[in-house]
């Protein structure tokens, strides 16, 4: 069955760095686009960054440009997010999502996505 993992969250000091990974199964990962989201306690979930099933294609959110780097390894079934220059605002657990139709994936919108991963935690803090 489809299925994504998310791992490589933990505490990070601010200024630190994170890289995230998002491995699947189920699926050929480059027959698809992949979504990263993120939700903080209280607020809703929001997007991040996304990689288009074609190769060189991304798309960040201004939270993220600059800061954040997508990248994707087909042959190991892996995206990555690779975070630079945390703050507390990048608290959150992260997760990774499924892209239905790799038209729309400059959008976040939840319905555009239809698996999506446990999600890890990621603290910034000193």
């Amino acid at each position: 069955q489809v299925q994504l993992v998310e791992s490589g969250g933990g505490l990070v000091e601010p200024g630190g760095s994170l890289r995230l990974s998002c491995e699947v199964s189920g699926f050929s990962l480059a027959d698809y686009g992949i979504g990263w989201f993120r939700q903080a306690p209280g607020q809703e979930r929001e997007g991040v960054a996304s990689t288009s099933r074609y190769e060189g294609q991304f798309y960040y959110k201004d939270s993220a440009k600059g800061r954040f780097t997508v990248s994707r390894d087909n042959a190991k079934n892996t995206v990555y997010l690779h975070m630079n220059s945390l703050n507390s605002e990048d608290t959150a657990v992260y997760y990774c999502a499924r892209l239905r139709d790799n038209r729309w994936f400059r959008y976040f919108q939840r319905r555009h996505y239809d698996y999506w991963g446990q999600g890890t935690q990621v603290t910034v803090s000193s």
